[in-house]
């Protein structure tokens, strides 16, 4: 026979043995309900960060560093920053389902456990913040496209090529063909030496009474020769010429040449023009001071010199 009481439903049984059926009806309801609740959150997070970071990532590629960056890589860059963010969450989701499925059918206090669950946190967080710090710095990166695998940067303190990048660390190679791993989270700096184009800047000396005009021409015609050149042509976007007289130097009279280029031809382009530059003005009759070097800006070690 059965009888149902207030709260619950209990079965008696014919050797006078009741069971309490209604309880745990109750409880597997509320287990179920943490169970679907806790997917069902998961979900709506999953759906709320690919919303997001597809957001910021279309963002950037309209507006921002990214335009230049293919579909496929904005792709794989959304992907590796969606499951980084939805793993964190979802791990800390299940963790507080998981405590509230023991209190609900064993009705286990979970009170001190979730108060060992924020310490342990506490404790993790203060052992790991310079991993953690290494990640968000790593998507920071790659969403807003600092640098990709391939350019030549100054991160850290360290110039090179990129050779590998994950959220957690930036790996650069040097001319000497030293292999530098530097975490993102000592990236406060990134310098990009090789992003959508670049740059020659000499520095180009001549003495004190040169024709400064002659000297300008000579320079003008070497630039054009770049351009107009097969083989460098396609790497000059603007072909090198005087820009100013830069400075009147203890030994001569010091004039800024610039040109714009393709993206890492800076130091192949800036070799090449000093090289047809030094007969260029033997053959004029302009003349630098002795002793002194064609300068540019220092190349950085990481780089191909010329």
């Amino acid at each position: 026979m059965a009888m149902q009481t207030l709260g619950a439903i209990v079965i008696t049984l014919p050797d006078g043995r009741s069971y309490d059926v209604g309880g745990a009806v109750e409880t597997a309801v509320a287990v179920v309900s943490i169970v679907v609740g806790s997917w069902i959150l998961v979900r709506a997070v999953h759906v709320f960060v690919r919303g997001g970071i597809r957001a910021l990532l279309t963002r950037e590629s309209r507006e921002g560093t990214a335009r230049d960056v293919p579909a496929t890589e904005l792709k794989k860059r959304e992907d590796t920053i969606e499951a980084l963010v939805v793993n964190f969450v979802r791990f800390f989701i299940w963790a507080i389902a998981v405590l509230m499925i023991l209190e609900t059918a064993f009705r286990l206090d979970i009170g001190p456990a979730i108060a060992g669950l924020g310490i342990a946190g506490i404790a993790i967080g203060l052992g790991t913040q310079s991993l953690v710090r290494d990640y968000l710095n790593g998507a920071l990166i790659t969403i807003e496209n600092q640098y990709a695998i391939g350019d030549v940067v100054t991160v850290g303190g360290i110039s090179g090529t990129v050779e590998d990048f994950t959220l957690r660390r930036t790996t650069l190679r040097d001319l000497d063909g030293t292999l530098h791993t530097v975490p993102n989270g000592q990236i406060t700096i990134a310098s990009n030496m090789t992003r959508a184009w670049s740059r020659v800047n000499e520095q180009v000396q001549v003495v004190y009474g040169t024709d400064i005009d002659l000297a300008s021409r000579v320079i003008a015609s070497i630039g054009k020769d770049l351009a107009d050149d097969p083989e460098w042509g396609p790497k000059i976007l603007e072909a090198p010429q005087v820009q100013r007289v830069n400075e009147l130097g203890e030994r001569g009279v010091l004039l800024l040449v610039l040109a714009k280029v393709a993206p890492g031809s800076q130091w192949a382009v800036a070799g090449e023009f000093r090289r047809r530059l030094l007969p260029a003005f033997a053959l004029n009759g302009v003349t630098m001071p002795q002793g002194v070097i064609l300068s540019g800006p220092d190349t950085p070690t990481g780089m191909p010199r010329d």
